[in-house]
């Protein structure tokens, strides 16, 4: 909220008087309850918006999950090429936060990456494994 207050954002209604025309030909009292009143209603739109963003997102999740249950949606394919970028400048010992700047792409995501290729890793070392400590027994 001050963020948005500091860089002067005011709320304004097509049709209503706007609040912020009558803050700068008001002083005092009236000035202070005015900004108020505007504050009030830059929280209440900011509100609004936060509780209707919920709204859709939740119904996108029960819409997904429906349709995982039916067998019709699998999600977005991977990008394996980033995948390997990443995995390769990783590999090359660059930290997260270079190898995000060099790829591209969030902290997150390069630890996600990351730890779904040493994932993949381990169980693929664990398969090799397993046939050999068999032949041994």
């Amino acid at each position: 909220m001050a963020t948005i207050r500091g860089k002067g954002a005011r709320l304004s209604v097509p049709g209503i008087v706007d609040l912020s025309d009558l803050v700068a030909d008001s002083s005092g009292v009236a000035r202070i309850v005015l900004e108020a009143v505007q504050d009030m209603l830059l929280r209440v739109a900011l509100q609004t918006a936060r509780d209707d963003y919920e709204t859709r997102r939740e119904r996108q999740r029960e819409g997904i999950e429906i349709a995982r249950r039916a067998g019709r949606y699998s999600g977005r394919k991977p990008d394996l090429a980033h995948h390997r970028r990443i995995v390769g400048l990783r590999d090359a010992g660059m930290s997260i936060a270079r190898t995000a700047e060099l790829a591209g792409c969030s902290i997150a995501q390069v630890k996600r990456v990351t730890a779904l290729h040493r994932a993949k890793a381990a169980s693929a070392s664990n398969r090799d494994v397993a046939p050999n400590e068999e032949a041994l027994s």
